[in-house]
Parts: C-alpha cells; structure tokens; sequence
C-alpha cells in the first residue's frame, strides 16, 4: 500500500463508497421493515377491510365501514379477542385549550380495546380505565409538554373544540417515526357517540360506512382460521340493500406501511417495491466496487508476479499464498470498511432529510458490528478471490524467466468486468432519467383547476356558525378575491358512495362507486373549475336540494349522450336527483390514474374553508392580514393554512424521493466505475510507455495517441450501452404499468445515457492518455 499510493487509494475509496451505499441502503431497509414492531404482540393485530366487487368496475378494497359490523365481530366471532371501533381525524382538526395555550393536533376517537390492540407505552395511566369515562382523554408526552410544562397532566382539565372540556387520564410515549399510525391524542369513543349525532346515528346504520375497525386476535389464532367466518359478515346482515357483495377480510399491521396497494381485491405491492428496488441497487453498487477491486489487483499482478515466484522457488505452497493474498484484501476492505462508515455518519443527516426517516447507525448493538464483520469477511473474500487464485497460480519458473505475459492473460476477463460494471451504470442513467420523465410528464398533465394562489382552511364548528360574515369579511379586505366551502380538500374525496339507478342503465348493472362533495354556489368559481354543460347552482338551497353537478367521467361511466336534466339515485340525496351541469374532469385524486366519477351536491356542510388570493397580493402580508378575520371569527383556534399547491405537489413525494434517490445511487455506480476505469487508464498507458514513444518518433500525433489509448474502453462501454438499454427497458416497462397515466420509452432516452457514458468515460481516462502522449519519448527509451 506504502509503495502503490494511487492504486491502494483507488482501491480503498472505491470499495469504501460501494460499501457505504450498500450500509446506508441496508440500514435504511432495515428501518423500513422495523415499522410497528416495537409494539408487543403486533402479530395478532389487524384492520378489518372490505372487498366490493362490480362487473364493470372490478374490485376495490376499502378501509371505511359500518359501526354494527364491529359489534357483531365482538360477540359473535370465535378467536377474536379485542375489537375496537375507531374514527380518526388525519387533519389537524381538533382544538385542545389550556388557559391561554392553543393546539391544533390530530388524533381520534377509540374503543377502549384500541390500546390492548396497539399496545402502545404508557407512562402514566391503566389500559384498562383510561378510556372509560365519555370525557376522558389519554394524551402523548410532546402534547402534555406543550400543554402543561413540568406540571403532572393527570386529572388536568383540557377545552376541547372551545366545546367540552375533558379530563387528562393517561400520557403515552411519543410515538417513534416506525410507526404506521402517527396521533398525538386518543379519546373515548363514546365521546363522539354522545356527543356527534353523525357518530349517534351511525351505530345502528349498515350503510354508513364512515369509521375504522381494528381487531386483536387471541393468542395462537391466524387470520386464516377466522377468515371464512367473517367474509359474508355483512352480506349475511344487511342483504337488501347490496347490489355490491362486499367480502370482510383481516389485514395485518405487520403489512401495513410495506403491502398498501391493493388490486382486485389483493395485495399487489406498494412501498416494497422501492424497498426491494434499492436493496437490488445497493449489492449492485457493491459489485461494482468489488470489480474496481478485482480488476486492478490483477491488472498490478505483472508488479507481484516475481513475488510469488520467490516465495513459491523458497518454499510456499499455493495455499500459503491464497492464505496471504486473501488476508491482505480482508484487511483493506476491513480500512474501506471503516472509511466507509465515516461516509454513512457524513451522509445521514442528508439522507435522513431526503427520505423522511429516521435512519442511525447502531454503535451500541452488538449484532450489528456481528453483521459487520460478516459483511467485512463476505466482501473481502469476494473482492479478493480472483486476485488471490490467479497470482497463486503463476508458475515460478516462467516468471523468474521473464517469459509470461500476465497483462495479456488478464485482459478477457478484466474487460468483461468493465463492461459488467459500466452495463449496471447505464441501466442506473437511464432508470433515472425514465423516473424523471415519469414525474414530469404526471406534472405537466392539466389538473382541471387551478393552483395559483389557492389557500384552504379547516371548518371548525365556530368558522362554520359564522361562515356568511366571514365570507363578507374576507372579500371586503381585498385580499382575498373569492371564497367558498366544501366537504372534501382540492386534493383528496373524503367521500364516496354509489349511483344505484341511472338512464340507460342495463338490467343487473350494478351501482357505480363515485366520490362526492358538498359544494356552495362560489365553489366551481373560486377552485377555477369550468363547467362545460348546464349551469351551476343558485344561490337558493331549497331550489337546489336535489340538483347535482357532474364530472365529464361520470357522464362518460354512465354513457349519457345528453346528461342535462337526467334523474339519477344516489346514497346521498333521497330520492331522484337532476343533472344540471357538468363539469370538466379535474385531479382530485391521485395524478397517476384515470379521473374517477365525481357528483358534487349543493349543500351547507364543510370541513374546507378554500379561498383565492387577489392577484397582485403579498402572500405572506395577505395571510397575516386573513389570519386577523379568521381569529375573529374563531378565537379558541389557531389560524391554520395550507396553500393547494403544495399539497398537489405533496403527490409526488414518494415518485420525486425514489427520482432523487436513483440520481444520488447513479452518480455514486458511475464514480466507483470512474475511479477503477482511472487506475485500468494508467495502467495501461504504464504497459503501453516505449510503444508510444516509438510511434512519437515515427510521427504519431497527439490526437492520434489518444485516440489509441482511448478507443478500447470507449468500445468496452458502448457493449455496455448495448447490454444495460434491454435490461433497463424489461424493469422500467414493468415498472410504469403500476401507473394508468405514464409515459411510453422512446429510443432517445438509451441514446441520449448512452452519450452520456461515453463523455463521463472519456473525461475519465483522457488525463492519463493525454499524459503519456506528452511524455518524452527519449525519456521513454533511453534504457533501451
């Protein structure tokens, strides 16, 4: 290493950066797999989801059910030991007062079983009594902080929604980031029983299907032993009433953050298959840095060759030999190793910021460092195999001769390595150029309304009593200029039921899932959506209790030539309902799929406050001057906002990380191929020194000299081109299926990571083509 400081460097920090990207990969791997283990016997813990199955729609999976299907689970189902029925809020919705402290926090209402399901740590309070008081309340550590300092919150007195007040009766651990379930606060469900009449009412309705249920199996029962019992549990309970044959199933909190995708019924992926994906990445970038390792060991073996002559012409034997040469590359992935770890710490808080996770390296776990050191020993043994049995086999009399050519020997498999590590690189470019394709061609795709300067706020019950004035009020500051409610934010249709009868509709059609949104007359104005059909609603809520409005893929599902005027029957308006307008498809939902069927109602419920900024406004004094209004209207609440493009931004978080993730993954490949592409480019224009000078001589420019040195590794990356363009289009076409909206690989993308390859290559190698050609060529053959 003393005597070969550029090799040995090479060696190291190649080996080291594929050993860090393989660690911080499968520490990050790790994390992810970890998610709700930390809680006690969460084998036996599971979400009850339902199937509805429709001819024409197919199958869909929803979380969403019935209040008496929990009940009927809890007393009539054997192997069931906790159920509990639950309605979380996943906005900030809920306002919890102290004096003059204010809070805006999520969290929901449970069963009392909900904490012997989800054991979650307590640090104060009994499982069994905490939730049984209606106007009880267990809260985390971070709220009691923030609530009440240093003081013991037991027995504190909290306001809730400026409505009731409600007493602290347990404080629970926050909640780490491996967590599927996220809440800073759990009340009784009988809390929102007594005090909802939505939540009152619901108890008895099988059509309302509008809460959570969770179950906690007994000790040694599987889910496949309790399956065929609850299947038909709603089918058999409220039969009349079901075009749809909805099928119970049980789904696992240990599948929850890794297996949420579902199709026609099934578990068809979800993050797993990032996770696998970057796990295939990492051991790629490893081998990568284990051939950089493997090719310039044996590209030096001309340097060790008389080595193992003498020692083999004293005495040792072959296996000595391997004994030795595999120690020496233990002991330098052993250095890589520990450079490598120097790296991860280095790149932990980035990649943590990237990713949104909370990756560490484990210091104080000795299974870890147990894992270490077979990673150490596993890597330095497949690093230094072919470097150790092809020098131990060098014949000593050949060598002490003089008569064996050992770079020629080596050439073949060296460049088949080359192009092995360089066909893994530019499938890496060209993965990540389809992945930003992907994501850009999602953004540009119209959305059907428009983002700029668009602000939502939550309805409270006091925003909601005052909502005319404070619609007045908002106008009249000239900040805003136009206003309106709705049930469901821009982003999201927190509501879906079905069309049961419409015209034209065949015998036996079942009803048609459709989400659906109560509306003012100002909300197609404010949200920018355009009506391309009918009219929109009046001002009069009794002449419109039965008008609804329409999306262009409604009319589309219900193949209605002229819909204006049509009567259709939907679960949320008794009766018929008339068709007066329809409206022109927007995102509402996800970016990647076709547009749903959506209705919008006119009605005076909303959980959205959502109003445009005037033109010309600054956003920031604009907000300040409208948090004063909304404070006036709603002083128990803080002022909370969310501008709408952001949130429509927020779709593509988990396709921009997986984006920005194969850039980083793919510029590390290419700089570990750079880094032994270096050493083979010296290398070789060490062994090519006296030839050079010799056609120096003989006239031989400098450009042709480089073009000399050049041209074999510009010929070994473009078979790499060649080799990686299929493989990468075979995963990156299964990959785009997963989206209804993507986009279709053309030839220039191989092309354009195929230039790509070749100027990275050639910058790499051409210091060392262009050093030799400017050598001296008497320097180079004086000593002949």
């Amino acid at each position: 290493m003393r005597n070969n400081k550029v090799y040995s460097a090479l060696n190291i920090v190649g080996l080291a950066t594929g050993m860090a990207v393989a660690l911080l990969i499968g520490l990050w791997v790790f994390n992810q797999f970890s998610y709700d283990r930390f809680l006690p016997n969460y084998q036996q813990a599971y979400a009850v989801e339902v199937n509805y199955t429709n001819h024409h729609d197919g199958t869909y999976t929803q979380n969403q059910l019935s209040l008496p299907l929990a009940e009927v689970l809890r007393t009539t189902i054997p192997g069931i030991q906790h159920v509990a029925e639950v309605d979380f809020v996943d906005f900030p919705s809920h306002d919890f007062m102290v004096g003059n402290k204010k809070l805006l926090i999520n969290g929901g209402t449970v069963a009392p079983d909900f904490l012997k399901i989800f054991q979650y740590p307590l640090i104060t309070g009994n499982v069994n009594s905490v939730l049984k008081d209606p106007f009880s309340i267990v809260i985390d550590e971070s709220t009691a902080k923030s609530l009440f300092g240093n003081d013991d919150p037991i027995n504190k007195t909290i306001r809730i929604d400026n409505q009731h007040d409600v007493k602290v009766t347990g404080v629970m651990k926050d909640f780490p980031a491996n967590s599927s379930m996220q809440f800073h606060f759990l009340m009784p469900f009988s809390y929102a029983v007594q005090t909802a009449n939505f939540v009152k009412n619901a108890v008895n309705q099988w059509d309302n299907n509008s809460f959570q249920i969770f179950v906690g199996l007994q000790p040694g029962v599987t889910s496949k032993q309790v399956a065929a019992t609850i299947k038909n549990l709603i089918y058999q309970n409220n039969p009349p009433s079901r075009a749809f044959k909805p099928e119970v199933f049980l789904y696992p909190l240990k599948d929850w953050h890794l297996y949420s995708d579902f199709k026609n019924g099934k578990i068809a992926g979800g993050f797993i298959d990032y996770v696998r994906m970057f796990g295939i990445i990492g051991a790629l970038v490893l081998l990568i840095a284990c051939i950089n390792f493997v090719n310039l060991s044996t590209a030096r073996s001309e340097k060790r060759a008389r080595e193992v002559g003498v020692r083999k012409a004293i005495g040792s034997q072959r296996r000595d030999l391997i004994f030795q040469f595999l120690t020496e590359s233990i002991f330098i992935t052993f250095v890589a190793f520990l450079l490598s770890i120097a790296f991860v710490q280095l790149a932990l808080p980035y990649f943590n910021t990237l990713t949104g996770s909370l990756v560490q390296i484990p210091y104080s776990d000795p299974v870890f460092w147990c894992i270490m050191m077979g990673y150490v020993l596993v890597t330095g043994l497949a690093a230094g195999s072919r470097p150790a049995f092809y020098l131990s086999a060098f014949n000593p009399v050949k060598v002490l001769k003089g008569s064996i050519q050992l770079g020629k020997a080596a050439a073949l498999p060296r460049k088949i390595l080359v192009v092995l590590q360089f066909s893994c690189s530019v499938a890496f470019i060209i993965s990540t150029v389809i992945i930003y394709q992907q994501i850009q061609y999602a953004k540009d795709r119209p959305t059907g309304y428009s983002v700029d300067r668009l602000v939502t706020t939550f309805m409270t019950k006091d925003l909601a009593g005052h909502y005319d004035a404070l619609k007045n009020d908002l106008v009249a500051s000239g900040m805003v200029e136009s206003v309106t409610k709705a049930s469901s934010p821009l982003t999201n249709i927190g509501w879906h039921t079905g069309i049961a009868n419409w015209p034209g509709q065949s015998a036996g059609e079942l009803p048609i899932n459709v989400g659906a949104i109560i509306t003012d007359d100002n909300y197609f104005k404010t949200v920018g959506m355009k009506l391309v059909d009918g009219h929109n609603f009046s001002n009069n809520l009794g002449a419109d209790s039965t008008n609804i409005i329409v999306n262009e893929s409604a009319v589309k599902r219900m193949s209605l030539k002229n819909p204006i005027n049509q009567l259709i029957t939907f679960n949320g308006i008794n009766g018929r309902s008339r068709i007066i307008g329809v409206v022109k498809d927007a995102l509402m939902e996800s970016p990647f799929t076709p547009v749903q069927p959506l209705v919008f109602t006119h009605g005076q419920f909303g959980t959205q406050v959502i109003y445009r900024l005037a033109p010309g406004v600054s956003p920031h004094g604009a907000i300040e001057k409208i948090g004063k209004i909304f404070d006036r209207y709603n002083p128990a609440f803080p002022f909370t906002y969310g501008f709408v493009n952001e949130a429509y931004d927020h779709k593509f978080n988990l396709e921009t990380l997986v984006g920005k993730l194969a850039g980083v993954f793919a510029g590390l490949a290419i700089f570990v191929s750079c880094l032994g592409l270096f050493g083979l480019a010296a290398y070789v224009a060490e062994q090519r020194t006296k030839e050079i000078a010799v056609r120096k001589i003989l006239g031989a420019t400098i450009t042709q000299v480089w073009v000399l040195l050049s041209s074999d590794f510009i010929l070994l990356v473009a078979i790499s081109c060649v080799i990686a363009s299929p493989v990468a289009l075979y995963f990156l076409s299964d990959w785009l299926q997963k989206y209804d909206y993507r986009i279709s690989i053309g030839p220039g993308v191989f092309i354009l990571s195929g230039i790509m390859a070749i100027i990275i290559t050639l910058f790499t190698i051409s210091f060392q083509a262009i050093k030799v050609a400017l050598a001296n060529p008497v320097k180079s053959l004086r000593s002949e």
